[in-house]
């Protein structure tokens, strides 16, 4: 079945629309996966060091 091109072109937006949509989306998961990374680093320095100076207290 032919599809006009008023359809074609609303198909087409639609998916442009919806890749862009998910691009956006993957692009917010790494960045968010990345500023997860640096606080759990950050975190376990913090640790270390706390750990560091009950020992040196003693």
């Amino acid at each position: 079945m032919k599809r006009s091109r008023n359809e074609v072109g609303r198909w087409r937006m639609q998916r442009q629309s919806q890749r862009r949509k998910n691009r956006w989306l993957e692009g917010q998961s790494r960045r968010y996966r990345h500023i997860y990374r640096i606080r759990a680093i950050h975190s376990l320095q913090h640790q270390r060091l706390s750990l560091y100076t009950v020992i040196n207290e003693w």
